[in-house]
C-alpha cells in the first residue's frame, strides 16, 4: 500500500453517507491522517457561500465528491428539477472553487444513469454520448454528466487534475431502506422481510421484472474510487462495476430465497421498469488502476440482509 494519502488533506463530500462511510474507512486504512467531512448542517454545498467557507476551513489537497441528491425511480419521477439543480450546482461550483484555489486533485463521481437509454451491452465509456438517458432519471444523470464535461474542459484550459469515475448501482450494509427514496435491492429486502414479519402471502414489485441491472458492493466501489484517486490522472471517464448483470425478476427471487420469504412475487407493469439493461465494461478500470470487484453477489446480499435485520429491524 502506497503512502499517497499519508500527508494529504482529503475532503470527502458526502463522507457521512452510505458510500462515504466506506470511502472514509478506506482512507483511514491507507494511513490518511487528515480526513475532512463537510456536514450539511454546517456547509450547504448547493450554496456558493457554503462551498467557499468549506474550502477556507478545510483547505484540502484532494477532494472526493460523493455528495448527491439521489433516489430510485419513484424519487426521480417526483423531483426531477430538484435532482438536476442540486446535483449540478454542487458539482460545478465545487470544481470551480477547487480550480481557483489550486486544489491538487478533484475526483468527480458520476452515475450509470448518465448512459443513453439504449446502449450496447456491456456499456463502454466511449458510448456515453450516443443518445439521451432513460427518461425517469435523465435530469439526475445529465447533471452528473456535466461534471465530466467540466473536468475535461478544465484539464484542457487550466491543466486542472479532475478525474471522473462512473459507478454502477451500489448496495451493501448501511444502504438506504426508506421506501420513498431507496433503490431496488434495499426495497426488495425490506418488502420480503416485512412480508415475513407480517405473515403476508405476497409482495408487489414495480415493473415487469424483465429489465437487467448490475450491482457493485459499496466496499468494492470505495476501493475503486480510492485506487483511482491514488493512481489515475487522465481525462477519460472510467466505469466502476462488477461486470455482471442480473434480471430484476431473478434478483427478486434471489432476495426472497436469501431472506426466507416463501410467498408470491407479483409484478405491477403499470409502474416503470427504467433502463432496459445495465452492465458495464470494466476493462478500463482494471487497466488504468488495477481495480476488480472482490465481493461475490450472494455474499454481498447476505451481508446486506443481515445488516438490515440486525441494525434497522432488530
Amino acid at each position: 500500500m502506497s503512502d499517497y494519502f499519508a500527508s494529504r488533506r482529503v475532503v470527502v463530500t458526502g463522507g457521512a453517507g452510505f458510500l462515504g462511510r466506506y470511502v472514509t474507512e478506506g482512507l483511514r486504512q491507507r494511513g490518511c491522517r487528515h480526513i475532512e467531512i463537510p456536514h450539511i448542517e454546517q456547509y450547504d454545498l448547493v450554496n456558493p457561500a457554503g462551498i467557499e467557507r468549506m474550502y477556507e476551513d478545510m483547505r484540502p489537497d484532494v477532494v472526493i465528491h460523493l455528495a448527491a441528491v439521489v433516489g430510485g425511480i419513484g424519487a426521480n419521477r417526483e423531483k426531477p428539477g430538484e435532482f438536476f439543480y442540486q446535483n449540478l450546482m454542487m458539482g460545478v461550483q465545487l470544481i470551480e472553487q477547487a480550480r481557483r484555489r489550486g486544489v491538487e486533485k478533484f475526483v468527480a463521481i458520476g452515475t450509470v444513469c448518465a448512459y443513453p437509454k439504449f446502449t450496447p451491452v456491456p456499456f463502454r465509456e466511449e458510448h456515453l454520448w450516443d443518445g439521451y438517458p432513460e427518461e425517469t432519471n435523465a435530469p439526475y444523470g445529465l447533471a452528473k454528466k456535466m461534471l465530466l464535461v467540466q473536468s475535461q474542459a478544465y484539464r484542457q484550459q487550466y491543466g486542472f487534475n479532475s478525474i471522473f469515475v462512473l459507478p454502477v448501482n451500489l448496495y451493501g450494509p448501511g444502504d438506504n431502506f426508506d421506501p420513498q427514496t431507496s433503490h431496488v435491492i434495499p426495497a426488495l429486502i425490506k418488502k420480503c422481510v416485512d412480508a415475513i414479519e407480517a405473515g403476508d402471502g405476497h409482495i408487489t414489485c414495480w415493473g415487469t421484472g424483465a429489465v437487467s441491472r448490475e450491482f457493485l458492493y459499496a466496499a468494492d466501489a470505495a476501493e475503486g474510487i480510492l485506487l483511482a484517486t491514488e493512481k489515475y490522472n487522465d481525462a477519460e471517464p472510467v466505469n466502476l462495476g462488477a461486470g455482471r448483470e442480473i434480471r430484476i425478476k431473478d434478483l427478486a427471487e434471489k432476495i426472497a430465497q436469501l431472506t426466507g420469504f416463501m410467498g408470491e412475487i407479483r409484478w405491477d407493469p403499470s409502474q416503470p421498469d427504467g433502463q432496459p439493461r445495465r452492465c458495464l465494461d470494466v476493462s478500463r478500470a482494471r487497466a488504468y488502476f488495477g481495480f476488480e470487484a472482490k465481493t461475490s453477489f450472494d455474499e454481498g446480499l447476505r451481508q446486506t440482509i443481515d445488516w438490515y435485520r440486525t441494525t434497522v429491524r432488530p
